[in-house]
């Protein structure tokens, strides 16, 4: 028992403390934004011009999120276009007001200086596809009052959108380990099948939990940061510090 402890104990200083500890020292002494108010909001050039690309688009993007929080986690949020609309539409699930926000900021926008990274993409039919159900999921998700959001341990950003692609069938898309509140079960189900279909997350409260699939791979929550391994897409899973290994999307 003593000597599983103290695997324990090794493991937890080599994959939580020491990841974080790692990645405060490098927003201490980065160029993340400190003043978040003047912090640069527009495009950061990863979506072309909705009227010169006819085709239906699905996008999900995550940025590190605002001041000593961008430590540790990232916000996310979807961005929609139908076939031959003029402009994309993006839905955000914040803090201020109603939860759900839509079309409050750049659709590739960065998040208060933050470059967004890709997590999920799909175009022309098979974003047509997925349109449909995505704006279903975004109508029915069930915390969207004044109030609901709550930035740790959830609901936040990131449940909104793992929620959100929960609701549609069997899609690769895999938050990233930073997306703190991604596990939290916003229907209440301390077991349940992963977002894509292909496994189990089980969870406290969103304060404790494992998840594993084929997509997600292997995943240990404590107290919302995540360590695991990506099998399918070889990488580490590390908290404040995210991926490690091949990315998980292409492009």
């Amino acid at each position: 028992m003593i000597r599983v402890l103290k695997i324990a104990a090794v493991g937890f200083v080599l994959f939580y403390l020491l990841p974080i500890g790692l990645a405060g020292a490098l927003w201490l002494t980065g160029d993340a934004p400190r003043d978040w108010r003047a912090a640069d909001r527009g495009s950061a050039g990863l979506l072309p011009p909705a009227e010169v690309h006819p085709g239906a688009v699905v996008r999900v993007f995550a940025a590190r999120t605002v001041r000593w929080r961008g430590i540790f986690a990232v916000h996310s949020w979807i961005v929609l276009k139908e076939a031959g609309a003029a402009r994309y539409e993006r839905y955000d699930y914040t803090a201020w007001g109603e939860p759900i926000r839509v079309n409050g900021f750049e659709a590739d926008g960065r998040w208060f200086g933050q470059v967004p990274e890709l997590v999920y993409a799909a175009d022309d039919e098979a974003a047509a596809r997925l349109i449909p159900g995505i704006r279903a999921a975004i109508r029915s998700y069930g915390p969207r009052q004044l109030g609901d959001y709550a930035a740790w341990p959830g609901p936040n950003s990131n449940t909104f959108v793992a929620s959100v692609l929960a609701a549609l069938p069997a899609t690769d898309a895999v938050l990233p380990p930073t997306a703190i509140g991604k596990d939290y079960p916003v229907d209440g189900r301390w077991i349940a099948r992963t977002p894509s279909g292909t496994g189990i997350r089980v969870t406290l409260g969103g304060y404790l939990g494992l998840t594993a699939g084929w997509v997600e791979g292997l995943e240990l929550n404590i107290l919302g940061a995540v360590a695991g391994l990506d099998l399918r897409r070889p990488a580490l899973k590390l908290p404040a510090i995210g991926r490690v290994g091949m990315a998980a999307v292409d492009g």
